[in-house]
């Protein structure tokens, strides 16, 4: 009869649980909100990432494929993120914080290179994604109570309308949507700071 206690088992668990949670915390609540302080994308990254721990845990402890869990989770993902459109660093977050759970929860690694991987991950979104490197440009979504008749047919004459509007040098823009029921139109402008 076995007296360990707590088990082995357990107490791997535990340790792959909280390099976990320190990972995700510090991916969507160290950087990710103080730089954006989008609180709804942090409590749904934060959740997400806890719950696919639990469930990754639970499959990886029985026979089922790694592929089937995969694809669980990218239909669980289209499911609740596809009601409201969500950008490209928004959406590189949350895959980030789902990717830490995958990796810590994942049996037949060791505790050492669950914990190296989660902090190259941090490594690499810290200075990939650091203010100072792409800190000449920025972007802003703003909304045109009337669609300009060059919006599609002139980009050139499009930006310069906007940077003059705006103030800035506009580097780019994309329409993300056209109601000419209401006359509005909807854009991502990217500028340069001065």
């Amino acid at each position: 009869m076995n007296l360990d206690f707590p088990h082995p088992a357990i107490l791997e668990l535990i340790a792959r649980f909280t390099i976990d949670v320190l990972a995700m915390a510090a991916l969507v609540f160290g950087m990710y909100y103080r730089r954006y302080r989008d609180k709804e994308l942090v409590t749904a990254a934060a959740l997400f990432n806890i719950f696919a721990f639990a469930v990754l845990t639970i499959l990886s402890s029985v026979d089922f494929s790694l592929a089937a869990g995969f694809g669980l989770f990218a239909i669980l993902a289209l499911f609740s993120l596809r009601s409201e459109q969500i950008g490209k660093t928004e959406i590189t977050y949350f895959f980030g914080s789902v990717a830490i759970a995958v990796i810590c929860s994942v049996q037949g690694t060791t505790l050492e290179l669950v914990a190296t991987v989660a902090a190259l991950i941090l490594l690499a979104a810290w200075i990939i994604d650091h203010p100072r490197i792409l800190r000449s440009a920025d972007g802003v979504k703003i909304t045109l109570d009337k669609i300009d008749a060059h919006a599609l047919s002139n980009p050139d004459v499009m930006k310069a309308d906007l940077s003059s509007r705006l103030g800035v040098e506009v580097m780019s823009y994309q329409i993300t949507a056209l109601d000419y029921i209401n006359d509005m139109a909807r854009i991502n402008v990217f500028y340069r700071k001065p």
